[in-house]
C-alpha cells in the first residue's frame, strides 16, 4: 500500500499481516476517489473525519495532500498502534487518532467536519446505518461530504443526501451530502 500523492506521495506503508477485521482500500480504488476529491475540497482549509481508520491510508493521503485537522477513529488496538507509529513516522502530528466504537463515537462527538470518510468493514451488519445516522447528527458541516466505502452489493441510491456512486471493481464509494431542507 501506498501515498499515491502530495508531499508523502510514493511513500509505501507496510499494514500488519493479519488484519482480521480490516481491509485497506486498494491503490487504485484510491486514486480514483482522490482524483475526483481534487476538484471538490480544499484540502488545505478542511476538517477530516476518518471512521473505522483501519490501517489509516486515506488519513494519510489527506495528511498528504496537505489537510491540518485531521480525526480518525479505530477501535481495534493493534490497528490503533499501526496508525499511531505511522503518525509519528510520517510525522502527521495534526492526525487525532481516537480509540472508540464508530457508533459511540458518532453519537457523543461534539465536532462537525467538512469531509467525512467510513471505511467498515464489509460485513458490517450496521453498514447500512452509517448514511442515516451521520446525516442525522450534526456531524457534518452544511457543505460537508460523507463517502462509504462499500461492494456492489450494498445500494444507497434511494437513501436521503445519495448523491452519486463510483465503482471500482470490488470497492465502491457511494457520496452524500445533506439533504437540501437540512442545507438551510
Amino acid at each position: 500500500m501506498r501515498i499515491i500523492g502530495g508531499s508523502l506521495g510514493g511513500r509505501r506503508i507496510n499494514p500488519p499481516s493479519h488484519m482480521p477485521h480490516t481491509r485497506p482500500t486498494t491503490d487504485i480504488a484510491k486514486e480514483g476517489l482522490f482524483n475526483m476529491l481534487q476538484h471538490r475540497l480544499d484540502f488545505e482549509e478542511i476538517s477530516t473525519l476518518d471512521l473505522f481508520g483501519g490501517t489509516g491510508c486515506i488519513s494519510y493521503e489527506l495528511a498528504s495532500r496537505g489537510c491540518q485537522d485531521l480525526t480518525i477513529v479505530e477501535q481495534d488496538p493493534k490497528m490503533l498502534s499501526f496508525i499511531q507509529s505511522n503518525v509519528q513516522a510520517l510525522k502527521i502530528p495534526q492526525l487525532k487518532v481516537v480509540r472508540q466504537d464508530v457508533f459511540r463515537f458518532i453519537h457523543l462527538c461534539p465536532n462537525q467536519f467538512d469531509f467525512i470518510f467510513a471505511g467498515p468493514p464489509y460485513a458490517l451488519s450496521e453498514i447500512d446505518d452509517l448514511p442515516r445516522l451521520i446525516l442525522s447528527k450534526p456531524l457534518l458541516k452544511p457543505d460537508g461530504l460523507f463517502i462509504l466505502e462499500h461492494t456492489p452489493r450494498n445500494d444507497y441510491q434511494t437513501f436521503e443526501g445519495f448523491e452519486k456512486m463510483r465503482n471500482y471493481g470490488t470497492t465502491v464509494f457511494s457520496f452524500f451530502g445533506l439533504p437540501k431542507e437540512s442545507n438551510a
